[in-house]
């Protein structure tokens, strides 16, 4: 059974910064995703690293959000810059492989609030 655990939300001011992590075991080099869901709306992709190590991010985020994985400490990362209200939700770490749509395993979620 794979397990991952999500932390780092937490609340900032526009323009702040967080850095969400997600620990991921047993540890395999997953196509790995994150996802969010604000109050009322559908579930969205964030940003996704695959098992080369390729990169893609919604729209939304291009520019303000990286996603990175540390092998060593079985961690997957989601650094985010310059944050808007509109960021606000729960943040969702998911992987599998080969990559599904949805992925088989997530985490239970953080939450990220962000204040005007």
């Amino acid at each position: 059974q794979v397990q991952l655990v999500e932390y780092g939300g937490g609340s900032v001011q526009a323009g702040g910064s967080l850095r969400l992590s997600c620990e991921v075991s047993p540890y395999a080099n997953y196509h790995m995703d994150w996802f969010r869901q604000a109050p009322g709306k559908d579930r969205e992709g964030v940003a996704t690293i695959d098992s080369n190590g390729r990169t893609s991010y919604a729209e939304s985020v291009k520019g303000r959000f990286t996603i990175s994985r540390d092998s060593a400490k079985s961690t997957l990362y989601l650094q985010m810059n310059n944050l808007k209200p509109e960021d606000t939700g729960t943040y969702y770490c998911a992987a599998d492989f080969p990559p599904r749509n949805p992925p088989r395993y997530w985490g239970q979620g953080t939450q990220v609030t962000v204040s005007a």
